[in-house]
């Protein structure tokens, strides 16, 4: 069975990374440790290896919340502990009444710095407090060299895995079904809005799926895609659950609030 066919174009070039995943596994017998991983990249990851007998999978992000998570691919012998992910929670305090900080400011800092995305897990702002969720071997670079945000100096210091803070974000979930899994039909479901509406939004450069700009309504949806809509937020397609009698397609969707 070729693999490729049930996976966007797109997505081969992270296809191709798992396989070798799983070949250096099967080689060498030994662990693998990836990067931090989008909720799509956890599904890709799954698929690929799927119920394989010799081989055990485990995804941590730094609690059972967290969007973005690691992945230890393992032989199937070897047990799984937390610690085994190498994350480190950094955190700062900051006077929430002289500066707003948001989510975006703190991955602009990070990036500015030169860190890759893939090196960070889930990033929090919640009150007076921002947390890091980061790979281990960035703790020190960052406690030195993230020193401030906004013009507002910091000082990052690693905190345990269990004093990581609730996410504020929350996602308010509907279930619907839709006559297509295309973008703007998807869209139309998710925000109330007339398809014509969602395709010229599409169209113009608004809408980002999985941190890339779409421009094509037709663009086909696959579970665990994550959608921005310019000034409209985050939404994301949480499940598929197959077809009705009348074929449409079930879905489970999630708006952030």
């Amino acid at each position: 069975m070729d693999i490729y066919q049930h996976f966007r174009k797109e997505e081969q070039a992270f296809i191709d990374q798992a396989l070798a995943w799983r070949e250096e596994v099967e080689q060498t017998y030994q662990r693998k440790l990836t990067d931090f991983l989008d909720p799509r990249e956890q599904i890709i990851l799954s698929s690929v290896i799927g119920n394989h007998p010799d081989m055990n999978l485990h995804f941590f992000g730094g609690d059972d919340q967290t969007e973005r998570k690691r992945a230890i691919l393992a032989p199937f012998y070897e047990e799984i502990h937390n610690e085994d992910f190498d994350i480190v929670v950094l955190q700062s305090k900051f006077a929430r009444k002289f500066v707003e900080i948001t989510h975006r400011d703190v991955l602009g800092a990070l990036m500015s710095l030169g860190i890759k995305r893939k090196k960070a897990g889930d990033l929090m702002v919640v009150d007076d407090t921002v947390q890091i969720v980061a790979d281990k071997e960035l703790a020190t670079f960052l406690e030195l060299h993230l020193t401030g945000i906004k013009k507002t100096r910091l000082q990052f210091t690693s905190v345990p895995l269990d004093e990581m803070k609730p996410s504020p974000e929350q996602w308010q979930k509907k279930e619907g079904t839709v006559s297509s899994l295309r973008l703007d039909t998807v869209m139309k479901e998710i925000y109330n809005l007339s398809r014509n509406k969602t395709s010229e939004w599409i169209q113009k450069g608004y809408v980002k799926v999985n941190h890339r700009v779409v421009e094509n309504p037709a663009f086909q949806m696959e579970e665990g895609d994550m959608i921005s809509v310019r000034k409209k937020g985050r939404s994301k397609l949480i499940q598929i659950s197959g077809q009705t009698k009348k074929e449409k397609w079930r879905i489970l969707t999630g708006v952030l609030k």
